[in-house]
């Protein structure tokens, strides 16, 4: 069975079915189309076709692209045939059949027709699979929301949750991811990388309940999008800039000139991890080439503090460089317990 794209540069539906290079026994059109693909934008080919054929079968009365055929004039036949009376149909003539395909599939109609054309006693129409219309990057998002939409619907945990009950989730979710990137798993960064996201839908999906200031997962995305558009003028405006820094540097002006903040240490959230909290506020500091002496006092802490800020002024993240470290004394942990002959019980 072939699989006809939308941009081929010719097409079969166009040359009668008794012409020269015809098809003389016919044509069966498989036509896929995608549910995240509004209805009735479907690929010129598949027009085409669908204009052009002898019948047109649908086996789902309630196929989203019904009404939009009919608008154009197509008429669809609410059946579905079996193998054998398509083939007997498209071989009395040369006739052209094409079956707009369920969103489960024609597994029956499908199968039929393999048993036929394997049996080596038949002669067979064409056979095509003509896809209307295709997912564009970023597609499955779409499936992502209308899931999260019926479960919080319909199940009895998601249905009551709410941004503080997921708080925690959040949080382990991208210590997982972190370690998944530290650990170069690809297969478990896909993964986690998967579990951040349910996170954002999920907590977008809760806001949309509020009675007093809902908000939907598309103004989630509408506000990050609109963001990066801003911050980044010199691919969308007319700002250049052919280094890292200088990108770094409209960021931050751009950043800037949104928060309007009075001082550099807001929005620094003071319930990461210390040694990150150290890190972000020397980085603010430096960015703003502040002369600030670091705090004098004894004791562990202030130690931590001078580290982590020599460690941020080197481009080093303290709390990734301590994690490697602590993953490495892990290993020597388990070392020395195989060498005593296996961990306490």
């Amino acid at each position: 069975m072939t699989d006809r794209r939308a941009n081929d540069s010719a097409n079969a539906s166009d040359v009668p079915a008794d012409a020269p290079g015809g098809d003389p026994l016919g044509r069966i059109v498989l036509l896929t189309t995608s549910h995240r693909v509004a209805p009735g934008l479907l690929s010129w080919p598949a027009w085409q076709t669908l204009r052009a054929a002898d019948r047109v079968l649908c086996a789902d009365a309630g196929h989203p692209q019904l009404p939009y055929l009919g608008e154009a004039g197509v008429v669809v036949e609410h059946a579905a045939p079996a193998a054998r009376e398509l083939v007997d149909y498209c071989a009395a003539g040369g006739r052209t059949v094409v079956v707009l395909t369920s969103a489960e599939g024609e597994s029956a109609l499908t199968d039929g027709l393999a048993r036929l054309a394997g049996s080596g006693r038949e002669s067979m129409p064409a056979l095509e699979l003509l896809p209307g219309s295709y997912d564009l990057p970023g597609a499955r998002l779409l499936d992502l929301v209308q899931v999260m939409d019926r479960i919080r619907v319909s199940c009895p945990w998601t249905g009551i949750r709410t941004h503080e009950d997921l708080a925690k989730y959040g949080l382990e979710e991208m210590y997982e991811l972190l370690e998944a990137i530290e650990t170069g798993d690809r297969e478990a960064l896909r993964e986690e990388l998967g579990d951040v996201l349910l996170q954002v839908v999920f907590h977008a999906r809760i806001a949309q309940d509020d009675p007093d200031e809902p908000f939907s997962v598309d103004d989630v995305a509408a506000g990050i999008v609109d963001k990066l558009i801003h911050r980044h003028p010199h691919v969308f405006g007319e700002e250049s800039a052919e280094t890292p820094e200088e990108v770094k540097a409209h960021w931050m002006r751009t950043k800037a000139d949104e928060k309007r903040r009075e001082s550099v240490t807001e929005g620094v959230p003071l319930g990461q991890p210390a040694l990150a909290l150290a890190a972000k506020l020397a980085s603010r500091a430096r960015h703003e080439r502040l002369a600030v002496a670091l705090p004098e006092g004894e004791g562990v802490g202030y130690e931590l503090l001078a580290l982590a800020v020599r460690a941020e002024a080197a481009g080093v993240e303290p709390e990734t460089a301590l994690r490697a470290a602590a993953r490495t004394y892990r290993d020597a942990i388990r070392a020395a317990e195989e060498a005593r002959g296996g961990a306490p019980e």
